[in-house]
C-alpha cells in the first residue's frame, strides 16, 4: 500500500512540474511599467545627425544657408560635414505633457487652455500628429498619436489634477515609448511641450536620464511654466534647463494670451530648420555624452539653436 501511495505521489509531482513548466513557457513577457527603470539604452553611433535653426537678433529665420556656411565642432575640434539639408515643411510629431499633480491645482485651468491653444496654433491635421500625456503620481498616455484636434481638446478638458509630480518619468517614457517609434527620424520633426511648474518629487529616473533619452530621441523640448508668482523658482530653472539643452525655448507667461505670438514662433521654427550629419573624429566608444556646437560663418549676430551634444556608443 505504501508503494502504491509513493508511486501515485511521484506521478502527481511529475505531472505538476510539467504543467508548471508549460505555464511558464506560455506566460507573456512583462512590459516595463513607468516606475521600473530599465538599464541605460546605448545605441551604436557612427554618424551623428543634428537638427538646428538659425535666426537673427529680431527672431527672423535664416533659410538660405548652404553646407559651406556652417561648421560643426566636437570638443572644440572641427568635424567634417557629410550631409547637409534645409527643411521647410517637415511633418511634426508632437507630445503635449500636461502636469496633473496637486501642485498645479490653482493654475490647472491655465494649463488646459495653454495646451489647447498650443495644438490649435502649431498642428496641421493633414500631416502632423500629436499625443497627450499626463503626469502626476504616474505617467499616462491619454490619447494615441492622432491628428484629431477635437479629440485632443476634449481629452484635455476632461482632465482633473491630483497626486505627486513625475516630470522626469514623463519625459523619459514619452521619448522612448512614443516619439521614437516613427522612423526614420529625419522624416519627422519631434517636439515636446511641457506645461508644468517643474517641481518633480516622485520620478524613478533622474533629470539627467530624462535628458539623455530626449537626446537619443532627437526631441526638442519647449516648456511653459505655470508659476504665476513672477519670482523664479527651482522648477522654473528645471524647465529652462530642458529647453536649452535640447535646442528649444522656455516661456514664463502670466496668462494664456501672452503665449499667442510665442506659439506662432514655435510653429515657424519647427518648420524652418537645417539638418547636418557628421562622423565623429575621433570615433569615441565610451558611452559618454560629448558636447558639440554649430557655428555659422556668415554674420556674427546670427543665433543657432540645437541640442548640445550626443551619447557615444558603448563598446
Amino acid at each position: 500500500m505504501r508503494r502504491i501511495r509513493r508511486s501515485f505521489l511521484a506521478a502527481w509531482l511529475a505531472l505538476s512540474g510539467c504543467a508548471l513548466l508549460a505555464q511558464r513557457a506560455t506566460r507573456p513577457s512583462v512590459v516595463a511599467q513607468p516606475n521600473e527603470v530599465e538599464p541605460r539604452i546605448r545605441l551604436e553611433v557612427t554618424r551623428v545627425n543634428v537638427l538646428f535653426t538659425v535666426s537673427d537678433k529680431k527672431g527672423r529665420f535664416v533659410t538660405d544657408l548652404t553646407k559651406d556656411d556652417v561648421e560643426v565642432y566636437q570638443h572644440k575640434q572641427p568635424q567634417t560635414i557629410l550631409q547637409f539639408h534645409a527643411f521647410n515643411d517637415l511633418p511634426l510629431r508632437l507630445a503635449v505633457l500636461l502636469d496633473t499633480s496637486n501642485s498645479v491645482r490653482d493654475r490647472f485651468r491655465f494649463q488646459q487652455e495653454a495646451a489647447i491653444e498650443f495644438l490649435n496654433s502649431v498642428m496641421r491635421p493633414e500631416v502632423d500628429r500629436a499625443v497627450l500625456m499626463t503626469f502626476d503620481s504616474g505617467v499616462r498616455a491619454v490619447t494615441p498619436l492622432t491628428n484629431d484636434l477635437e479629440e485632443l481638446a476634449s481629452a484635455i478638458r476632461d482632465l482633473r489634477p491630483g497626486g505627486g509630480t513625475s516630470l522626469y518619468d514623463a519625459i523619459y517614457y514619452t521619448c522612448r515609448d512614443v516619439l521614437m517609434k516613427d522612423q526614420p527620424p529625419e522624416q519627422f520633426r519631434r517636439a515636446m511641450v511641457i506645461i508644468s511648474d517643474g517641481e518633480d518629487n516622485i520620478s524613478t529616473v533622474t533629470r539627467d536620464q530624462a535628458l539623455e533619452m530626449a537626446h537619443r530621441a532627437d526631441v526638442v523640448i519647449y516648456t511653459i511654466s505655470s508659476n504665476a508668482s513672477r519670482v523664479q523658482t527651482y522648477g522654473d530653472r528645471v524647465l529652462r534647463y530642458f529647453a536649452e539643452e535640447t535646442g528649444g525655448l522656455a516661456f514664463f507667461p502670466f496668462k494664456v494670451e501672452d503665449l499667442a505670438q510665442s506659439f506662432q514662433n514655435i510653429a515657424n521654427e519647427l518648420r524652418h530648420q537645417y539638418s547636418l550629419m557628421f562622423r565623429p573624429e575621433p570615433l569615441l566608444t565610451d558611452g559618454q555624452f560629448h558636447p558639440i556646437s554649430i557655428r555659422v560663418k556668415r554674420g556674427k549676430d546670427l543665433i543657432v539653436r540645437a541640442r548640445k551634444g550626443y551619447y557615444a556608443p558603448l563598446m
